[in-house]
């Protein structure tokens, strides 16, 4: 009989609001007494028919992965959980987590990362709760777990000896039982039904390079069983493949500033044909090709508009979707394919009921995530393995798709500033200034044109009739290029103030710009505008994109 004990504390945590990521806090913060099990403690609690379910728990391997998966299932003991899965060496991506929880019938998943943000104990840690459908919880699930955290003063712990998880099995422990997974093969197989392994690989194979690097976190052991196991490329295809508990000191960020090693093998020396990164947990890529780099916004439109080169996906697609900040690139797709295009708020829950309800196939985020309904998450090595599967299906070079899909699509001209880590009343005061004068801007001169709309972005739920209100201020003039100022919350120190700039060139035009020249005239008014440079005391931003 497995002895549970009722633990009590001095008074609630009140700072365990969810963001879009779940919650996110420095790992020093999760490693306070209790803190990380009184926030499972409220998920459970938030969790209807909790007892004879299954539960997924697994991380990106980041540092305190696998001691707080310990706590959990020790939890999940305590709360007669039926069955909880965890992966091998408790290494589980974000998508494969979210196949998983859709194989087993799950009733949720929780996913230990804190994504694209650093690890080690001076970094980061965050916990996640995935619904039964495989993606993130919806704000009033989020909700309600913030709530029960507010007033919970015990948690329910059975601490019993477990296992190390360096080896499969099954292990009961009362009502409960513990069934240690291969968390590889079942993400691997999903893949093979979706792309073609042996086109791909004949391509590779034929003076057409390949570097990916995993940035020493959780998709180096996914890259390995797929490009070299399953492809039979040679191991040093894959870089930084080993997780390691801080990522080897990188900021698992696929970006041209975190992964900047990989942009120079593929922009300056053109080391390679093909280039991609994938972050933390493995829900984020970067493409790049020989003297390309791919705009996260771009690569959604590549990827619609080459829905036919995919085995997976030759049937067509019922439509796509993008958040509000994402260029309008894949717009013009899907006006070209005659589909439904959706503009939501950045967050991947809000495609869950898009895809959930077959009104889309694919959707993406300018914030390097991309995906489909094959899960209800992005997923970082799924789009690696469709744009290969384009790739070798038309035998070009990733420059030679990307000239001919602006001669037939014309241009988005897009770049994201991104400010971090700046004093959070510096970054509020920027939003504040612009929030205050929206309504005075409509119809005023901006960047050389007039402005058509200034507002605050708001969202209805096409399937649920719910709003999401708050959700960017955004200029738009009367040529549809667009500004748009966020402020992030997936960050851990300061705050992150995001802006987005965006200008469109018909195929007529010169598609060849380096796109911080074509679009100077809105970065430099919007400066004009709100101080940024100033007030921030930052000459560049920290991340340009």
């Amino acid at each position: 009989m497995n002895q549970v004990s009722v633990i009590n504390i001095n008074s609630p945590f009140l700072d365990q609001k969810p963001g879009t990521s779940g919650l996110r806090k420095s790992t020093l913060k999760f490693q306070e007494q209790h803190y990380l099990e009184v926030f499972i403690e409220a998920i459970l609690q938030s969790l209807e028919d909790l007892k004879g379910s299954t539960l997924v728990v697994g991380g990106d391997g980041r540092y305190g992965n696998i001691e707080a998966i310990e706590k959990i299932v020790q939890i999940c003991i305590a709360h007669k959980v039926q069955k909880v899965i965890v992966p091998k060496y408790g290494l589980l991506s974000t998508p494969a987590t979210s196949h998983l929880i859709r194989k087993e019938n799950a009733i949720g998943g929780i996913i230990l990362s804190a994504s694209h943000n650093p690890g080690g104990i001076d970094g980061d840690f965050g916990v996640k709760l995935n619904i039964s459908n495989g993606g993130p919880a919806p704000e009033i699930i989020t909700n309600k777990i913030f709530k029960a955290s507010q007033i919970l003063t015990s948690y329910k712990i059975c601490k019993i000896q477990l296992p190390d998880f360096s080896e499969y099995g099954t292990y009961p422990y009362g009502e409960t039982t513990l069934e240690i997974i291969d968390g590889l093969t079942d993400y691997s197989n999903l893949m093979e039904k979706i792309f073609d392994f042996d086109q791909i690989s004949d391509f590779l194979k034929k003076d057409f390079s390949l570097i990916f690097d995993a940035m020493n976190a959780v998709t180096g052991p996914y890259a390995k069983n797929i490009f070299v196991e399953k492809m039979g490329l040679t191991p040093d295809c894959v870089m930084n493949g080993n997780p390691l508990k801080d990522f080897g000191g990188l900021h698992p960020d696929p970006n041209l500033t975190y992964a900047s090693h990989l942009a120079d093998l593929l922009l300056n020396k053109k080391s390679y044909s093909f280039g991609a990164a994938c972050d933390g947990d493995g829900d984020r890529n970067m493409i790049l090709g020989s003297g390309c780099f791919v705009n996260p916004s771009d690569s959604l439109a590549v990827i619609t508009a080459n829905t036919k080169c995919v085995p997976g996906y030759k049937d067509g697609i019922t439509g796509v979707a993008r958040s509000m900040p994402t260029s309008s690139a894949v717009d013009n797709v899907a006006r070209a394919l005659n589909i439904p295009c959706f503009e939501t708020p950045t967050g991947w829950k809000f495609f869950g009921n898009l895809l959930d309800s077959n009104l889309i196939t694919l959707c993406g985020e300018e914030s390097f995530g991309t995906g489909s309904n094959h899960v209800r998450e992005k997923d970082g090595l799924w789009a690696v393995l469709y744009w290969l599967q384009v790739l070798a299906e038309k035998k070009c070079s990733v420059s030679d798709l990307m000239q001919n899909h602006w001669k037939q699509f014309g241009r988005n001209y897009y770049s994201r500033h991104d400010y971090e880590a700046i004093p959070s009343n510096i970054a509020n005061q920027i939003f504040g200034n612009l929030t205050s004068m929206l309504e005075h801007l409509k119809g005023n001169s901006f960047a050389g044109h007039l402005v058509k709309v200034a507002d605050n972005f708001s969202y209805l739920d096409p399937v649920d009739n719910s709003i999401s209100e708050n959700q960017g201020l955004r200029l738009i003039l009367d040529d549809n290029s667009r500004v748009i100022v966020r402020l992030s919350g997936t960050g851990t120190k300061g705050a992150t103030l995001r802006l987005y700039f965006e200008k469109f060139f018909d195929p007529q035009q010169n598609l060849s710009l380096n796109p911080q020249i074509a679009l100077k005239p809105l970065i430099n008014d919007l400066d004009d505008l709100l101080n940024i440079s100033k007030l921030t005391q930052m000459e560049t931003p920290t991340v340009i994109t």
